[in-house]
């Protein structure tokens, strides 16, 4: 009764209102949308993922790849995703397919430990932590940045988070005028944080890094293409900033081959993308083994933001003791999503700079049926 039946994806997407669109230096987002992935049991218990990326090529992955979880038990299905990986390779892993892939493993784990009553974390290492830190991803670059920069920031000042990162990128001057504003409204205590979303070489990086560590900066996010792996190691030995990066890397071979080469200081794994909660596992174990710290990459809907929520809950303090001076923090974005505030019957909880774990079998969440239709592509 724990095999498999089958797997459907309901593809969610909200426009934004016009004029409202947001995003980063390399471009702006006029919606958001991503993939949910269903997985159901012969006994009848659905199992729910997350793969991000354009609903429409993921199903197209899905309708290829299916059949190999079809009649598995939900408790070995990381057998068929070694065969799918094994006899595809020509199709790479860096692309949408690596995404619904992390949206089944996500799903037939939701749903194995719906099957047992037990909470997801209980699958994947246990919880150490049931309120998981996080950190107000925001400060979004937009049609008219500087006006608009300072509205976010007085939106997320006074709002409890302890660490806030900033979209940076267009020049090393911008950034050092966005990141001087932010310190100036955020105040003294609040930790910041920086994303390029990869637009800069290693001499712009650098420059800008320069321009911006007085204001005392927590980590530098994708400085560099995630191609020039060559160009993080080398950035790392020279930065005076923290250096993070993963969520554009796929599976726990990309992030081997980064940390081998000492190319990040935080590895960024998102899980709707790297291959779900198997490869986030192997991800961490690389992190723990190489020790560098770990912030999973969140830019999606509820569904993805509550695997994350369990997945840093399981995640070992190793090398600290009693007094961790860098906690693993989760990305909160506050970005105008109601596929992450409106999707679920009881949102998760945020309290102060920290977010509850979804309590119940399972990942713990409830979809409100009435916005799945209202998002449903």
């Amino acid at each position: 009764m724990d095999d498999i039946k089958d797997i459907r994806l309901v593809g969610l997407k909200h426009d934004l209102p016009e004029g409202r669109a947001y995003g980063a230096s390399m471009g702006l987002a006029t919606s958001r949308q991503t993939g949910l992935i269903f997985v159901e049991l012969a006994d009848g218990t659905v199992g729910i993922g997350e793969a991000w990326g354009p609903p429409a090529v993921s199903a197209a992955y899905l309708d290829l790849i299916r059949p190999y979880f079809i009649g598995c038990s939900v408790f070995a299905f990381e057998h068929a995703v070694d065969l799918i990986l094994s006899r595809h390779y020509h199709l790479g892993i860096q692309n949408q397919m690596m995404a619904v892939i992390s949206g089944i493993d996500v799903a037939a784990r939701d749903a194995a430990a719906k099957r047992l009553g037990v909470p997801l974390y209980a699958l994947i290492g246990g919880a150490r932590e049931l309120e998981v830190p996080v950190y107000a991803s925001g400060g979004y670059i937009t049609a008219t940045p500087e006006p608009d920069f300072e509205a976010q920031m007085a939106q997320i000042a006074g709002r409890g988070f302890a660490s806030v990162k900033i979209k940076i990128g267009m020049s090393p001057a911008t950034d050092e005028w966005r990141v001087a504003k932010a310190r100036e409204m955020l105040g003294d205590d609040i930790e910041l944080l920086v994303d390029t979303n990869s637009n800069y070489t290693v001499d712009v990086a650098l420059e800008s890094m320069r321009r911006i560590e007085k204001y005392r900066i927590g980590w530098y996010e994708e400085p560099l293409s995630p191609l020039d792996f060559d160009g993080y190691a080398e950035l790392c030995r020279r930065a005076p900033i923290p250096v993070a990066t993963g969520e554009a890397l796929y599976t726990a071979h990309d992030f081997k081959r980064l940390a081998d080469m000492r190319g990040a200081h935080i590895l960024q794994p998102d899980l709707s993308l790297c291959g779900g909660l198997g490869q986030g596992r192997r991800i961490a174990d690389i992190a723990r083994l190489s020790h560098t710290r770990l912030s999973p990459h969140v830019w999606g809907s509820a569904v993805g933001l509550a695997a994350a929520c369990h997945f840093v809950a399981s995640l070992s303090g190793y090398p600290h003791a009693g007094h961790c001076p860098k906690p693993t923090l989760l990305e909160y974005d506050v970005g105008e999503n109601p596929l992450r505030d409106a999707l679920l019957k009881t949102p998760i909880v945020r309290k102060g700079n920290k977010v509850l774990v979804p309590e119940g079998p399972g990942l713990g969440i409830e979809l409100d049926e009435a916005a799945l239709a209202r998002f449903a592509e």
